[in-house]
C-alpha cells in the first residue's frame, strides 16, 4: 500500500511498499491490510501505527481526521500529527503541544468574538444616530 498523510499546509507522510496500517476510530481501533477492500473511516484523536519492509513499526499520533483507502492508496487528513518511536515520549508531547495548540485556537476564538461583538455595538450605534 502507499500512505499518505496530509495536514492542512503539508505532506507529513509519503510512504511506499506499507505492509499494515492500524488506526483509531470512535468504535474502536482497525488494521488495514493491503487487500482490505475499500473504506473511508472517521479517525479520532489516538496513535497511527504502520510497518514497512524498510522500517519497523512507525508510531504517529494523529489528531481527529479522515482516513479513505481507495485501491492500494491509503490517505489520512488530519489537522495535527507527530512522529515519534517511543510510544510514551510521544504521549507527553502529543499531550504537550496539542493541549498548546487548543489554547491558542481558545484564546484566537475568544478575541474574535469580542472583535465581533465590539464591532456589532459600534454598528448598531450608528443605526440610532
Amino acid at each position: 500500500m502507499r500512505l499518505k498523510v496530509l495536514l492542512p499546509f503539508e505532506v507529513f507522510v509519503d510512504e511506499a511498499d506499507v505492509s499494515r496500517i492500524v488506526a483509531e476510530t470512535a468504535q474502536g481501533s482497525f488494521g488495514l491490510l493491503p487487500r482490505r477492500l475499500d473504506c473511508v473511516a472517521a479517525l479520532a484523536p489516538g496513535i497511527l501505527i504502520y510497518e514497512t519492509a524498510a522500517r519497523d513499526e512507525v508510531c504517529l499520533a494523529v489528531d481527529e481526521g479522515v482516513l479513505v483507502k481507495t485501491g492500494p492508496d491509503v490517505v489520512v487528513s488530519v489537522r495535527r500529527a507527530l512522529r515519534g518511536t517511543d510510544l510514551g515520549r510521544l504521549r507527553d508531547a502529543v499531550t504537550q503541544q496539542f493541549e498548546q495548540q487548543d489554547a491558542q485556537d481558545r484564546d484566537l476564538r475568544s478575541a474574535m468574538a469580542r472583535l465581533e461583538s465590539g464591532f456589532v455595538h459600534r454598528f448598531a450605534g450608528f443605526e440610532h444616530e
